[in-house]
Parts: C-alpha cells; structure tokens; sequence
C-alpha cells in the first residue's frame, strides 16, 4: 500500500469525524386503518391530538349527547344547586320517551344519583329529560345550559337541541369536541367519572349492562359512553389509562356495536405504543418570583393556570426541557392571574409548547416613596438600558 491510500484514509476518517451530527425523527409507523366515519385519538393530559380523521366534521352525536347532560349535571351538583339525595317526579314527557331506557314511572319520584346512574350506564333517554327538566325547568333551556358549556370549552363544531342525542335538525358534534368533552368530564370529578367505569346499574328490578364493551376487556378502559342511531351509526368515546398514561379515543360512525369497540380499541392501543406524555409543571406550582414595580411586595409568585403538559413520540421525553421568560418591567398593581410571563417545552431551539406564566397571588400599589423611589429607578433603567 503506497503512502498517498494511508493519507486518503486519514481524509476520509477525517471528515467523517468532522461531519455534523443529524438526528433523524424517531420513527412513528402510521396510524392504523379504522373504518369510521371519523375520529380522533387524543392525550388527556395535554390535550394534544395524535390522530385524526376528519375529526372536525358536524354529525349526529346520538347518545354521546348525554355525556355533556351528565356533564352540566356535575356542574350543578358542585355548585350546590342540586344535590344528589334530591328527589325528581318524572315528568309524561320523560315517561314516554322512546329509544334506550331507565325504565322511569310517570309520577313517581327517582333520586338524582339513581337518574345519573341511568343515563351514564343505562343511556336513559327518560332519565336524560327528567333531570335536564329539574336542573333547568324544561329540556329546552337545559340545552341553552348545554350550548353555553360546550362554548365554554372550545366545542367550536357542536350544537344541541336536547340532552337525549335524539334525532333533530340543529344537533350535532364532532370526534374532537367530543374528545375536549370527555376530557373535561374526567378532569373536572373524578369522583362522578368513576361510574363511567361501572358495567351494570340495577333499577327497579331491571338489570341493564353498560354498552360499552370495552370495559371487559381489561385494558384499561375506564369510559366513557357510546351512541347509537340509524343516521349516526354505533359511535363511542373510551378513555384509557395504563402506566400512569391516558388517552381518549372519539370514534364516529362505525358498522356495529362490535366494530366501534374493535376500531376504538385500534386507537387506544396504538397510542399507548408509539407516544408517550408529561406534565412538565402542574396548576398552581411556583415556577418563578418575578421582580414587581412600585408595589407593596418586591416579587411576585408565577406558574401556571393550568398543568403544563405535552405528548411527543416515544423515547423522546428525554430530550425536553422548559425555559422562562418574565416581563422586564412588570409595575403594580399585579392581580392575581394577570400574564407575568411564559414558559415553553423546548426540543433545543424548537418551541414545542408555550403557555402564560400568571400571577399566583395579588401584590398592591406600594406607598408614595416607594413608588417614587421605583420611578427613578426605572428612568435610569431605561436611560442606561
């Protein structure tokens, strides 16, 4: 070998070793194929939606409706406007209402948590009208209360004529609403999402199972409620939890009862192998003191209004980090959630997520000198940069 190959080789070696490093995408394989109408796969703890398939198109909820009658349910419940032991006279209307039933008598009075129950395992279209008629006087102006939450929320693509999912002209939702609905639903009362979990609700001597056949399958599934009419299909919202992860799959418009449990089951499974998910700062955690102007304290605590969190593909958490900016020149009167800052999760220069940093507690005005004395502080401040 002559001396001019070894010196081609060590030029090689040379600027093999001098080549920058390229980090190539971890290799997520696609979703898989479900056969529905559409759908939406999201991480509950973040939000962040990690499949979609025309996950914002208006269709017929059917009696995934009853998941926000049960929603504003709890709502009045933790207001203290009903309470659970609170006795409701089932109205005729009630009464005669077709479709999936409690099994309710006209004039007869049921308890609040046995109406719950009915609607949340039983999807009693009677238990649906008797409670929207005593939380709000008519199912009319409950769906007004219903309208009202579902904006409140972001459900930018739903609207509601009635707290049952029965057919109707102006009444529809969409795989991601429903998704932002149940994520609601299971954040906001743990202590009401834990019968969504509950297979069998016994009545009056009748004994109905929940439809919602994965909760035998034991893997983690712990809700929420399916739907079913001859325009919508066999629809299904199921949330999950295994390894401290939790995802919730909205599935529009399968074939059967069978095929929305096999398709949402797709999701789910899928989610829980490819992603994974972090709060990287909980509601309400001190992350910063950030310096405060002319006021009665000199710092002010910051965080968050609610948890930091994010999904990213798996084995990629460990690349994260957060970083905090705060307002340079932040003067008295700080209220208490008033913007102090942000806080991004950051993949090295790449802004993954950013949310507000807020004030934590309210800091006042100071007094006349030290006001005056912050003034000329800030003047040479500004005057030197």
């Amino acid at each position: 070998m002559t001396p001019s190959y070894f010196l081609q080789r060590l030029v090689l070696l040379f600027s093999v070793l001098m080549m920058p490093a390229v980090w190539s995408a971890p290799l997520i394989p696609p979703p898989p194929q479900v056969a529905a109408k559409s759908y939406v796969l999201m991480d509950a703890v973040s939000g962040n939606v990690l499949v979609e398939h025309l996950g914002d198109e208006r269709l017929p909820p059917a009696s995934l409706t009853k998941l926000m009658t049960a929603y504003v349910a709890t709502l009045e419940m933790r207001r203290g406007r009903i309470k659970e032991t609170d006795q409701v006279t089932i109205s005729e209307k009630a009464w005669r209402m077709a479709g999936s039933k409690m099994f309710v008598e006209v004039g007869k009075q049921v308890s609040v948590s046995d109406l719950f129950h009915g609607i949340i395992i039983q999807s009693g279209n009677d238990a649906s009208v008797a409670l929207a008629e005593h939380i709000a006087g008519s199912e009319e102006a409950f769906a007004a209360l219903m309208n009202g939450e579902a904006q409140r929320l972001g459900m930018r693509n739903t609207h509601f004529s009635n707290a049952t999912g029965w057919p109707a002209a102006d009444h529809y939702s969409t795989a991601r609403d429903m998704a932002i609905l149940a994520r609601a639903i299971i954040y906001a009362d743990p202590a009401h999402y834990a019968i969504y979990a509950q297979k069998y609700f016994l009545w009056n001597g009748i004994q109905q199972p929940n439809r919602n056949l994965l909760l035998w399958r034991n893997d983690g599934v712990d809700g929420l409620k399916t739907g079913h009419t001859e325009e919508a299909g066999y629809c299904l919202v199921a949330s999950a939890q295994r390894g401290g992860q939790r995802l919730i799959a909205a599935v529009f418009g399968t074939d059967s009862e069978a095929a929305r449990a096999t398709e949402t089951a797709k999701l789910l499974g899928y989610g829980f192998l490819f992603f994974e998910s972090k709060v990287f700062h909980k509601q309400g955690e001190v992350l910063a003191n950030a310096t405060v102007w002319k006021g009665a304290a000199r710092t002010v605590k910051a965080g968050v209004n609610a948890d930091l969190a994010i999904s990213v593909a798996r084995g990629e958490l460990g690349k994260l980090g957060t970083q905090i900016m705060l307002q340079p020149t932040l003067i008295a009167p700080v209220k208490q959630g008033d913007v102090v800052g942000k806080v991004e999760i950051r993949q090295g220069d790449k802004v993954l997520k950013q949310a507000n940093l807020v004030a934590l507690e309210t800091v006042e005005e100071g007094g006349f000198f030290r006001r005056m004395w912050d003034g000329i502080r800030l003047f040479f401040k500004g005057l030197f940069g």
